[in-house]
């Protein structure tokens, strides 16, 4: 199973946005400690999905970085993904884990204690959890569950847990101690005038 880095950037395919342009900033910088996962809108269709991904993973093969896919999970298995990431509106996570076999990546996301142990038992490698703050970049979420919330979850689990959710540099360290493995950021790099400069800032919070 490839290993899981700290830094997981989320695509950012709203209008205006280039994840692509990012990503190629951030590659540099991140190498060892980055995650992609693609996240297309919902009324992409699959065929965009598939060639955004088809891109992702040809930029992140040389840097041995892994590449996920959100939702999507047979846009995963076809474009060459090393797994994907299910929300709680999408496929059980034993469904999901069932569909990308054994040795795939498989996050899944959480937000409570109960919920967390049962997606680890149904396969889940990580857990994305919050959302850890309010954030414009993905609509209807439930309210933001703080740092107490992550590190309950944390508590309660023995793989990963990935915060998310308006989650900045200046942030990271107190997640950190809260016991989140690592951050999944949108906004903080597609958002930033200088994207490798904002992932250094993340990592150097996340090296804490």
């Amino acid at each position: 199973m490839p290993s899981l880095g700290r830094l997981h950037l989320i695509t950012d395919t709203r209008p205006g946005r280039d994840p692509l342009a990012v990503l190629r900033a951030v590659l540099p910088v991140a190498r060892d400690e980055l995650v992609v996962q693609v996240r297309v809108e919902d009324t992409a269709t699959d065929r965009q999905a598939y060639d955004l991904t088809r891109r992702v993973v040809t930029l992140c093969m040389p840097y041995a970085v892994t590449c996920l896919v959100n939702d999507r999970l047979h846009v995963a298995l076809a474009a060459g993904a090393a797994g994907g990431h299910v929300g709680a509106d999408d496929l059980p996570v034993g469904a999901a884990r069932r569909v990308l076999g054994p040795t795939a990546v498989l996050g899944a996301t959480a937000r409570a204690p109960g919920t967390a142990v049962e997606a680890v038992a149904a396969g889940a490698t990580y857990l994305g959890v919050g959302p850890y703050r309010p954030t414009s970049t993905k609509e209807a979420l439930p309210a933001a569950i703080g740092a107490a919330g992550v590190r309950a979850v944390a508590e309660a689990v023995g793989v990963p847990v990935i915060a998310i959710g308006g989650v900045t540099a200046a942030e990271v360290p107190a997640l950190r101690a809260a016991g989140a493995y690592g951050v999944a950021v949108v906004g903080a790099l597609s958002g930033a005038a200088d994207p490798a400069r904002a992932a250094g800032e993340l990592l150097r919070g996340l090296s804490c």
